[in-house]
C-alpha cells in the first residue's frame, strides 16, 4: 500500500511531537546526570563507564528488538513497549540513594530506547519513501530535539529554584506522562504504517549489502572517538568552569545545535547521500579539544559542536541505512547497525574516562584520531554504493 506525501509528512511530524515530549523527559534527565552522579560520589571513571554503559545496554538490545520486530512484524507493540519503559525510569532518578541505584536507572531508560527505536525507525523510513529518507529523520529530529532543549532547561529552572536535582527529576514526570499518552494516540490514527510486507524471498533477504559493512565501520570509530557529554558536563563541573544550572543550559543549548543540523544535513543527504557524513566528521572532530582544553568559550563551542554533530549521526546516519537496505530488512540493519555503534561508543567511553583521570592530551588524542579515520570506511561505502548502482 502506498501513501501520499500528506500522509507521510503527518506521521513524521505526528511522530515528532511524541518524540518532543519523549526527549524534553529524558533529555532534561540526561542534562543533569553528570553533576547528580558526582554528588552521589562518583569518580571520572565510574562517570565513563556509566554513561557508556548505559549506550552499550541500548546499543546492543537494539541488535535483538530489530530483529524481533523484523521476524513478528509487532513494530506497533515492540515501540509502544518501549516508550513505557523509558519514560518510567526517569522520574524514579528521584528515588536513587546513590550512584549504583542512579546508574542503574540510566541503563533501563537507555534499555527502553533501545526496544523501541529499531522498530519505530522501520516505520519512520517507510514514510521516507514518499518523502525523502533526509528530510524524514532530518525533520524527526528537529522536533524532538525543541523537547530536548525544553527539558534541561525545565531541569535548569527547578535548580535554579530548589537546588535539588531530585525535585528536577520529579518535573520530568510531566512529560514522561505526556510521552506514554501522546505515542498510543499516534498508534490509533496511523497503524497502517506499521504493517510492513515480509519479502517473498527470505533466504536472500538475510544479506546486507557490502557498503553498509563499510558504513557501520565508519560510524563505530566515529562513535569510538565522540566523547559523551555526561564526560564532558563532569569536566565543567570539576574544573569550575560551569555550574550545575549552565551545565544544564549548555545542554538545552546543545540540542538546539542537533535540531539544526538535523534539519540542514537532512534536506542535504536527499541531495547528496553519504558524502554529507563528512561534515559530522569535521565537526566532530573539534569537540574534545575544545571541550578539555578551551575553558568557558571552549565549553560553549564544545558543547555547540557535540549537538551538531550529534544531530548529524542521530539523523542522516539513520537515513544512510534507510537507503542501503530494503524495507523489509530495516528494523534489523537499524538494530545491527546501532549495536556496532554502541559497542565502540561504550569502549571509547569507558577509555576517555580512564584517560580523563591520568591525562586530558591522550583522551584528546586518542577522540581527533578515531574520528579522522573513520573518513576510510566512509569513502569505501560511497564508492561501494557508486559500483553497485553501475554495475
Amino acid at each position: 500500500m502506498t501513501y501520499t506525501n500528506r500522509q507521510a509528512l503527518s506521521f513524521v511530524l505526528a511522530f515528532g511531537i511524541v518524540s518532543l515530549f519523549a526527549d524534553m523527559s529524558y533529555e532534561g534527565m540526561r542534562g543533569i546526570a553528570g553533576p547528580f552522579l558526582a554528588s552521589l560520589g562518583a569518580t571520572g571513571l565510574a562517570v565513563g563507564i556509566i554513561s557508556g554503559s548505559g549506550e552499550l545496554a541500548g546499543y546492543l538490545l537494539r541488535l535483538f528488538s530489530g530483529r524481533f520486530a523484523d521476524s513478528t512484524r509487532a513494530y506497533w507493540p515492540i515501540t509502544l513497549a518501549g516508550y513505557v519503559i523509558q519514560m518510567a525510569a526517569v522520574p524514579l532518578m528521584a528515588l536513587a540513594g546513590n550512584w549504583w541505584v542512579a546508574a542503574g536507572l540510566i541503563i533501563i531508560e537507555r534499555a527502553g530506547k533501545a526496544i523501541r527505536n529499531p522498530a519505530r525507525d522501520a516505520m519512520l523510513s517507510r514514510a521516507g519513501e514518499t518523502i525523502g529518507h533526509g528530510w524524514a529523520f532530518g525533520l524527526h529530529e528537529a522536533l524532538d530535539q525543541i523537547g530536548a532543549c525544553a527539558g534541561p532547561l525545565i531541569a535548569a529552572l527547578v535548580l535554579a529554584h530548589h537546588g535539588d536535582y531530585r525535585a528536577a527529576f520529579v518535573w520530568l514526570a510531566i512529560p514522561s506522562l505526556t510521552t506514554v499518552a501522546l505515542v498510543f494516540g499516534v498508534r490509533l490514527k496511523y497503524g497502517m504504517l506499521g504493517k510492513i510486507a515480509r519479502p517473498r524471498d527470505e533466504t536472500h533477504s538475510q544479506s546486507l549489502p557490502r557498503a553498509f559493512w563499510f558504513y557501520a565501520a565508519a560510524s563505530a570509530l566515529i562513535a569510538f572517538g565522540f566523547a559523551d557529554f555526561t564526560l564532558m558536563s563532569y569536566h565543567f563541573g570539576k574544573a569550575g568552569i560551569l555550574g550545575g544550572e549552565a551545565i544544564a543550559i549548555f545542554y538545552a543549548a546543545a540540542m538546539l545545535a542537533d535540531g539544526a543540523a538535523s534539519l540542514l544535513f537532512g534536506r542535504w543527504f536527499d541531495r547528496a547521500g553519504l558524502r554529507v557524513v563528512y561534515g559530522g566528521i569535521l565537526i566532530g572532530v573539534v569537540v574534545a579539544p575544545l571541550a578539555f582544553f578551551g575553558g568557558w568559550w571552549g565549553a560553549l563551542i564544545s558543547t555547540l559542536a557535540w549537538g551538531a554533530a550529534l544531530g548529524v549521526h542521530e539523523s542522516v546516519m539513520n537515513a544512510g541505512v534507510a537507503t542501503l537496505v530494503p524495507l523489509h530488512a530495516r528494523a534489523r540493519a537499524f538494530g545491527l547497525f546501532t549495536a556496532i555503534f554502541g559497542s565502540a561508543w561504550f569502549a571509547g567511553s569507558v577509555l576517555l574516562g580512564a584517560l580523563y583521570d591520568i591525562s586530558l592530551p591522550a583522551l584528546v588524542a586518542v577522540a581527533v584520531v578515531a574520528q579522522l579515520v573513520a573518513a576510510v570506511p566512509l569513502t569505501k561505502a560511497i564508492a561501494s554504493v557508486r559500483q553497485s548502482r553501475t554495475s
